[in-house]
């Protein structure tokens, strides 16, 4: 399977699992939205609905994960009838690392091409309003060691220099490992620099994307 990109700006996703059904000529449209970090993710979350909904005519799907992936499934309607539709969805909402899935029951009228594009459409929006959506931005993950009286100076500083703790090791001397923004990165490890005469370094842990 294609790895996604991540974005290097923030981002927008799916900030739970929403789901939301309506009717259209005795059919029955359940649709269901959902965050997913990668096409794994992605596939179980369609096999979960299929499963759950086996003996549905049709379980449609959608997906985008980063700026690189895009996939969909018709799952037997006419193409371009209904996983276009829940993919042009995803896309107009700005979202990504999200998955919809739409499951059909048939009630007997047949829709047509427009009624099906309509029904897919407003049901894999409405499980995405249902989903609601978080704003994700990448952080960088620092570790600093220093003194126990320089720990005490540099905590009264973290929350101005916009650094959050992430985890304190009190040994021999103190292990902090702190996160923020990763566009403030540099400017943490200059305050640091001057506020110590360099004697703390500042060593990257790694990178990670955060709620905003």
């Amino acid at each position: 399977m294609t790895d996604s990109v991540k974005p290097e700006k923030p981002y927008v996703t799916l900030g739970g699992e929403g789901t939301a059904t309506i009717e259209e000529k005795r059919s029955e449209f359940i649709g269901y939205a959902a965050h997913v970090q990668d096409e794994t993710e992605a596939q179980s979350f369609v096999r979960r609905i299929k499963a759950k909904h086996h003996d549905a005519r049709h379980n449609v799907y959608a997906y985008v994960l980063g700026d690189t992936v895009q996939r969909y499934s018709d799952d037997g309607e006419p193409q371009g009838t209904a996983g276009i539709p829940v993919l042009d969805v995803l896309r107009k909402s700005g979202v990504t690392d999200a998955c919809i899935v739409v499951t059909r029951y048939f009630g007997g009228i047949l829709l047509g091409a427009g009624g099906l594009v309509r029904a897919y459409t407003a049901a894999a929006k409405a499980a995405l309003d249902a989903a609601g959506t978080l704003t994700m931005e990448r952080y960088a993950e620092l570790r600093l060691r220093l003194s126990y009286a320089d720990y005490q100076k540099l905590s009264a500083k973290l929350a101005s220099l916009g650094a959050t703790v992430d985890a304190v090791d009190f040994g021999g001397e103190v292990t902090l490992d702190v996160a923020l923004k990763a566009t403030a990165k540099d400017r943490f490890a200059d305050a640091v620099r001057e506020l110590f005469a360099g004697r703390v370094p500042v060593e990257a842990r790694g990178e990670r994307y955060d709620a905003r």
